[in-house]
């Protein structure tokens, strides 16, 4: 039997509207197409800080006619991990949300405990845990949040390959992944782990059954699918970055500008 080929739109339409420092870069491509797959009516990410990941999911939303809704959680003061900042990282993912997303992104500026109160258990369909990384903080942002997401629900986990400082991620979803049969990981960049909540039927959809197949050899394509991908979407933008600007002026040889007659 011919395996299908997987060929998911991040490749030929991605463009990230925003780019910013942050080691969720290497999953961009991947938040695009999950998004696209799953079709989330309500979306929430814990730990939004500049926004790259919360804003890739939002774009994938508004640029593949997904009706739903997406919240960002967070204090926007820092933490242990990234040390503390200034309001203007707030006030940059605020301006961007609304420039772009607006109608559909909701920015709840507090702590994770107290956002708890406004979501419905059995409500989320795709939850994203990036806040602190320490092994307790993630297991308890996983604890509380997890009633909340419906059954046949996803939930990630970045930073799952990174063992540095007092990170604990990479232990706690190893520990998940003993307990539950639907797993995923890429091991790229600093790791993202996907979990999916038993119930729910899954939609017959190719990049959830890759993910969740039993077989070990597709999900190492798949693996190594994103890991060009995000290399493939970085190239294009360092192409983009010093494509030499149309300013009028001829190229002369060697490369150097003659001034335009």
């Amino acid at each position: 039997m011919t395996k299908k080929i997987y060929l998911p739109s991040s490749l030929s339409k991605f463009e990230p509207r925003r780019m910013v420092f942050s080691t969720w870069v290497d999953h961009l491509p991947f938040a695009y197409d999950i998004i696209e797959s799953v079709r989330p009516k309500l979306l929430v990410e814990l730990g939004a800080y500049n926004g790259l990941s919360f804003f890739a999911f939002c774009q994938s939303m508004l640029e593949n006619n997904v009706d739903g809704v997406a919240y960002a959680i967070d204090c926007w003061e820092g933490d242990k991990h990234t040390d503390s900042y200034d309001d203007s990282i707030y006030k940059g993912v605020q301006e961007h949300a609304r420039e772009h997303y607006r109608g559909f992104t909701y920015l709840l500026k507090m702590f994770f405990s107290e956002a708890l109160q406004h979501f419905q258990e059995d409500s989320i369909d795709l939850l994203h845990i990036d806040g602190l990384h320490t092994y307790d903080a993630v297991k308890e942002d996983f604890t509380t949040w997890y009633p909340k997401v419906k059954p046949g629900g996803l939930v990630l986990f970045h930073d799952v390959m990174a063992k540095i400082k007092d990170f604990g991620a990479w232990k706690y979803f190893e520990e998940l992944e003993e307990e539950h049969d639907e797993t995923f990981k890429f091991y790229h960049g600093f790791g993202l782990g996907v979990l999916r909540k038993p119930g729910g039927e899954r939609p017959d959809n190719q990049l959830l059954d890759i993910m969740f197949s039993k077989q070990e050899s597709d999900r190492d394509d798949l693996r190594r699918f994103y890991t060009h991908a995000s290399h493939f979407m970085e190239a294009k933008r360092q192409v983009k970055r010093f494509k030499p600007r149309n300013t009028g002026a001829k190229q002369g040889g060697q490369g150097k500008v003659e001034p335009a007659e």
